[in-house]
This record gives structure tokens, sequence and C-alpha cells, in this order.
């Protein structure tokens, strides 16, 4: 062999080696390959999704490759993942690549490679050409169907192997990915739609989840709509068959279409271990109106919406027949009376507590320049629910609202401000309202339509006890989509001042993608959050510890 042959090797094996050394560096959101020292610019984003232990596909991150036209480099022939967990075959079952292409406005996904071959450095074997300048990848997931829902998975280092010998490493964006139960399917139980959450943990431990029963569609009441029940005895990691709890058949002699009921508000009293739900039911309004707009001024079902209630004591195995209490609580004059939706309160002296909302002519203007104004307000029983009544409305043009006890005894009123529809601005956010008498009377929070945006969606509130350092600390725990524009990135914030401030380092957000947006949050144990939230015809279930939250407090 010639010197100058040996020469010519030399060098090339000295531009391989510059080339396997020039590995991406590191910003907080992703690391891209240098372009002085590496041809191709690569990204991996992770995405702020959680895997869904009964989806097939889960997008959890993004693969962005960017090369330069005069590029030597054609094709991809592996993908290495770096796991911080060792044991990471236990939670994921399957990693695939994915692409995604365009044609004629229809898009096609198709898989480019896998591997079922899961250990803390996974490796997929391929040979995927680079077609062009830019290319956006997936990475998908499949997890376990027993994965524990706890889990956590960490990529620390992907690795791109090309087709001219080289190599290429990045770190992405340091960011857990999740984990969450799909609790309601689309299409489960021939079911259309699952919406409005509503969810409670009971002294039992026993998670109980409430929603609608969409049957034909997505629509809002008035519809064939019931309420649907579930529980959860091994703190939401599996899911008993879904429960009818309220249906009003075809009362009147009218078709289910016209007698749904929905909209529903759980409450659990710890002292009798008694669980209420409340829901919205009217007979005979026309299956094209909605109900919010067909109910009018009256008592009766086929004038007005019904307050109607169901209760179990024995830690939801068994309900009663529905129990209306429309009588006790509404105005004749008012439009409209109903629940929450979410979740109500059982106080420390004992009185049961559910959100509400109403509709009266009292002389102001709705936003809508209709007759009647929405109020948010609240229902309540002193003795442990034989009787119940209503306060005074809150604040004018506030509809699903949700209450938490405060340390000194009061209730405050977190409530969804119609005005957020077209306010965008710095007075966009929740309508915050505090009582010391039941709703006798109301002053507004200093947090009102500020601290919280939203973009005109319900949203949820807790109160908890927690150890932290040592010692007690109350905390108000607050999740909704937050985002004042559309209803995604679903988030839950923390509050040590009684909701005076939502500070970004205690806040955590689940899920970037939008959906239908409601929420319901209960406190699993003294350490950990469970929220039951919307995705788009579907229920989510998610576990989060409270250190995730407040490692720096």
């Amino acid at each position: 062999m010639s010197k100058l042959h040996i020469m010519k090797k030399l060098i090339v094996a000295m531009l391989i080696f510059m080339q396997l050394t020039s590995f991406g560096s590191c910003s907080k959101e992703s690391v891209i390959g240098e372009e002085t020292s590496a041809p191709i610019e690569i990204q991996v984003q992770i995405n702020h999704i959680p895997v869904f232990i009964q989806h097939q596909t889960n997008d959890i991150a993004t693969l962005t490759i960017k090369k330069a036209g005069n590029d030597q480099v054609q094709m991809i022939t592996g993908i290495t993942f770096h796991f911080s967990d060792s044991n990471v075959q236990k939670v994921i079952k399957s990693i695939h690549l994915l692409s995604t292409r365009s044609e004629n406005s229809e898009h096609s996904t198709r898989i480019i490679g896998e591997t079922s071959d899961i250990k803390q450095v996974s490796k997929i074997i391929m040979n995927q050409t680079i077609l062009n300048s830019h290319n956006s990848l997936s990475i998908s997931f499949t997890v376990h169907e027993d994965a524990n829902i706890e889990a956590k998975i960490q990529i620390e280092e992907v690795i791109l192997e090309f087709d001219n010998l080289t190599k290429q490493s990045v770190q992405p964006n340091k960011h857990s990915i999740k984990l969450a139960n799909v609790v309601r399917q689309q299409g489960q139980d021939n079911c259309d739609t699952y919406r409005i959450p509503g969810l409670v943990n009971t002294n039992e431990g026993t998670l109980i989840a409430v929603y609608d029963v969409r049957y034909n569609n997505s629509k809002d009441l008035q519809e064939d709509i019931d309420i649907g029940m579930s529980r959860s005895t091994d703190g939401g990691q599996t899911w008993e068959p879904m429960k009818i709890i309220m249906d009003m058949g075809e009362w009147g002699g009218r078709p289910q279409k016209l007698n749904g009921i929905g909209d529903p508000c759980v409450l659990y009293d710890n002292k009798t271990n008694t669980l209420w739900v409340a829901a919205l039911w009217m007979s005979g309004a026309n299956s094209n109106d909605m109900l919010w707009w067909a109910s009018s001024p009256g008592m009766k079902p086929e004038e007005t919406g019904q307050f109607v209630l169901a209760k179990s004591t024995d830690d939801g195995l068994t309900w009663s027949e529905p129990i209306n209490i429309t009588e006790q609580i509404k105005d004749p004059a008012w439009q409209l009376l109903l629940q929450g939706p979410g979740r109500g309160i059982c106080t420390n002296d004992g009185t049961l507590v559910f959100p509400a909302q109403f509709k009266a002519n009292i002389g102001e203007k709705a936003l809508d320049g209709g007759q009647f104004t929405s109020h948010s307000t609240v229902v309540y029983s002193k003795d442990q629910g034989r009787t119940w009544h209503i306060g005074r409305g809150a604040k004018t043009n506030t509809t699903e609202a949700q209450v938490v006890e405060l340390t000194d005894g009061s209730l405050m009123l977190n409530m969804r401000d119609d005005r957020n529809r077209k306010d965008k601005g710095n007075t966009n956010g929740r309508a915050v309202a505090i009582t010391g008498d039941l709703g006798k009377t109301w002053e507004m929070h200093p947090s009102s339509n500020q601290a919280l945006p939203e973009s005109n969606c319900m949203a949820s509130i807790i109160s908890a006890d927690i150890i932290l350092n040592g010692s007690k600390k109350h905390v108000l725990f607050f999740s909704n989509p937050n985002n004042k524009i559309e209803r995604k990135n679903m988030t839950i914030k923390a509050s040590f001042n009684n909701g005076l401030t939502w500070p970004e380092e205690f806040q955590v957000e689940l899920n970037e993608k939008g959906g239908y947006g409601y929420s319901c949050l209960t406190m699993i144990d003294d350490q950990t959050i469970g929220i039951l939230y919307e995705g788009a015809k579907e229920l989510y279930f998610q576990k989060i510890a409270v250190s995730d939250f407040l490692k720096n407090n």
C-alpha cells in the first residue's frame, strides 16, 4: 500500500474522529449540534404531555434534523436512547420513530423504526433517508398495561448514527415524562363523549369519579345524557367498570334525549361517610336547544332546570334514587339554577357546601345583552343533607365555580368569569370572592381577575394541610388550562398565602395539548394530588407528587 494511500486513510479517520467528538451543546429547552463543527443540527424537544397507558402511540418528543445542502449525510442508520432509570423496561413496552407526510391536505403517519428490546440504553436500527434540509420526526412510547402510574421517564441523551459512519449526540430538555390513565375512552360502552369531571377521595381511600355520559355526541344538555361513576380502590392505578348513578329515563313519557341529566358535582361528607352528587335535569326542552337558554322561570321540570341529588352511604357501591331539592332553594323568578360542576366540600364544622350558579333578572345587564344575568353562589346544608339553603350571588356574569374553606373558616369561591371571553389583558383571570356567612354577603378577594389567567373555562381548587420541612402548612392547589386564549396547557398551581399569589416555581404543566379543559382535583394522601381532566371526548387521570411543586419552598 502506498504512503499516499495510507495518508488519505489517516486524514479520513481524523475527520471521522472530529465529527464523533463534536457533540451538541445543551440549552434550557434543547440541545442543537454546533454548526461550526457538525454538518447537521439536531434538536430533541420533549413535549409536555403524559404517556397514556391505554394509548398505543404517545408522541412524547419531536426530533428535528437540519442539514446543509452540500452535506454528504443521506441516511439515518440508528438512534439510541439513554434513560436515567435502569428499570425502564418495567414501564416502556416499545419505542417508535414516526414520520408524518402531508399530501393533498391529508396527513399520514408511518413507523420508520421501532424496538421492543427496552433497556437503559435502547437502540433502533434503521435506514431512513434524509430528503430535506429540515426534517421533523416524532418519538413515540407505548407503555405496559400494568405500568405504575406514578412512574416517570427521563431521557438523558439521544445519539443518532448516519450512513457516513458519524454519530451525533444531543441532550433533550430536562422534562420528566409522566404517565396517565384514560379513565373513560371515546366510544367506550357505546358512548360518544365523556365530559364534566368530578373527583373526591373517601375515608376508605376510595377515589370516586363522576362525569357526563354523552351517548350521541359532545353537545351540552338538552341531550341523551346520564351521570356515570367510576371507583378506584388503589389510588387511581385501576378503575372499576362504569356505573350509571343518575338516569331520568323517559320521565313524563318523553324520550331519553328530552330527559338528560348532567354537569355533576360530587361532595364527600367525611363526618358521616356519605357521598353526594348534584346534577342538572330538565324534562321536555327541545334537543336542538341548549338548556342554558331553554330553561325558563318557574319550578316544574317542564319549565325550568331541576337541582337533583343522589347519595351513597356505602363508599359508592350503591346509590339512592334522585332527590329533587329545587323547591327548597330556587327562586321561581330565576331562569335557571344548577350546581358547580366539579366538587363540593364538607367544612370543619360539618356543613355541606356545593358551589352553584343561577340566572336572575335583577336589573343588571348580562354580557350577552339578555334579560337574565348569571351569578356564582353556594348551596349548603347544616343538617347532613336533610334540608338545603342557598346564598346570594357573589358577582354578576360569573358561572361555574369551586369552593374551599380557608384557615379562618371563611369560604373562598373561585369563579368562571364570562368577561374573560373578550378580556385577554391584565384584568383577565378567575373571579374570586370570600364569604364568612355562607353567602349572605361577599367580599372580592385581592387576587380576583388578575392572578389566575383563563380562556373562559371551568377550573378546580382544593385546600390541604401538608407537612413541609417538618412543619404543617396550609396550601391551595388550583388547576385549569393555563392560557388566556385556548383551552390548553393544563396546569396545577400552588399557593401558600390563601390564593394571593401563585408563583411560577410552584406550578406543574401536565398537558400542553388542547381539549375541553375541565378538571377536578383531590388529595389522595398528604403527599399526592389526583386530577381528573378532559381531553377531547375522553377523561384522563394523573397522580402528581406534592414534592414536584414544593421543592423550592
